[in-house]
């Protein structure tokens, strides 16, 4: 079931429930290319991997991570290449305790609470107990290596809480700079430093 909300200028997209039982799961889960021992929660308590779960234990509550000193919370989420990402999955909550909304950053891995940066794109959150799918702007979203998600407030709780978090998308294997070795024709002496533990002197062969 589809959901649109029009909040006039706020501009915030639509999401999508997802009812798949299948225990595989969507063809372009991105969960095998999720660096996971990397993925770093600010403002939580709870361990942050816990909520990086296989599609099979997506709808699972036992493990989940919650904001600690107030509503706030930020999760970031590094992969192990590059992600050309088609969508967000979350389940929060329960009740107030879900986000008003969250905010996706590309490759911001340094995000703070003290930044003003504007989101690469933002969604509200309804209250519900499936998963939520929140298709992104694939243009905004070519190029990822990590995605720092910031939820700025719950609907009403002291705290925000969130039990899954997973993303669709295609992964590639990230492409390193090339080492470029340049070859010097005739080498000229004078171009080098001394050797270490030489005089610098150079002596030609007697013939």
């Amino acid at each position: 079931m589809s959901h649109n909300h029009n909040h006039g200028d706020c501009n915030h997209e639509s999401h999508n429930h997802d009812h798949d039982d299948s225990s595989v799961g969507p063809r372009d889960n991105l969960y095998q290319y999720i660096d996971r021992p990397n993925v770093v929660a600010l403002n939580a308590s709870g361990d942050a991997p816990n909520v990086i779960k296989p599609w099979h234990r997506r709808l699972e509550e036992t493990e989940f991570i919650q904001s600690d000193v107030d509503d706030q919370l930020i999760l970031r989420v590094p992969f192990t290449g590059s992600v050309k990402l088609r969508a967000l999955l979350l389940k929060t909550g329960p009740a107030d305790h879900t986000p008003s909304k969250v905010a996706l950053f590309a490759n911001e891995d340094s995000l703070d609470f003290e930044d003003d940066k504007t989101p690469t794109q933002e969604f509200d959150v309804p209250q519900s107990a499936e998963v939520g799918e929140y298709a992104v702007k694939a243009a905004r979203f070519s190029n990822v290596s990590s995605v720092t998600l910031f939820f700025p407030s719950s609907q009403g709780a002291d705290t925000t809480r969130l039990s899954y978090v997973g993303f669709l998308g295609q992964w590639s294997e990230r492409k390193s700079n090339p080492v470029i070795t340049v070859y010097e024709a005739q080498a000229n002496l004078a171009d080098h430093e001394k050797i270490q533990g030489t005089d610098g002197t150079f002596n030609t062969p007697q013939t």
